[in-house]
């Protein structure tokens, strides 16, 4: 399992923050986030499936993901898509972060039924560092509503992160 560094936190108010120390070599948490076959196995929170995931793994390059749950949004996919800004490899990925349709268009929040001021582009910057074998990863989402829908997507992550975790176990 993941050793949390700290619970979620907010860095600002539209800003989350969360840090894990993965038993994994920081290469193969990198390849977690660049592969699609690998990111499929762990996208999206307990419950839901990854069954689309398209990554143009280049700056300027385009990924769109789908992630679902029969519980949420009547069972139908939730799209996302994003350009990668930056990446240093091994070290750091800057993606945009946006709600998207099946054809990567962007579309806002409240077309999954979501309320809040989401911004309609939001940012993720991934950083990773290596601890003698294990691998520490910081999580920076910027331009999600305060309150409730911080706290959501907090619990999201974390359960993604989760995921994460038991897929490098087996990887």
């Amino acid at each position: 399992m993941p050793e949390p560094t700290n619970a979620p936190t907010t860095s600002g108010e539209r800003t989350l923050v969360i840090d894990r120390i993965f038993d994994a070599p920081r290469e193969l948490v990198w390849k977690a986030w660049t592969d699609p076959v690998m990111a499929m196995k762990w996208w999206g929170p307990k419950g839901f499936t990854a069954p689309v995931c398209e990554i143009d793994f280049r700056v300027g390059g385009k990924c769109l993901m789908a992630m679902q749950s029969p519980e949420f949004n009547e069972g139908r996919p939730i799209w996302s898509t994003g350009v990668y800004r930056e990446i240093v490899p091994f070290e750091r990925i800057v993606f945009t972060d946006n709600f998207a349709d099946e054809k990567g268009n962007v579309v806002p929040a409240s077309d999954y039924g979501m309320t809040g001021d989401f911004s309609q582009e939001m940012v993720v910057t991934v950083t990773f560092e290596d601890l003698d074998g294990k691998t520490k990863m910081t999580l920076r989402h910027e331009g999600l509503p305060a309150g409730e829908q911080i706290e959501g997507a907090g619990t999201g992550w974390n359960e993604s992160l989760d995921k994460l975790a038991e897929s490098l176990a087996a990887a």
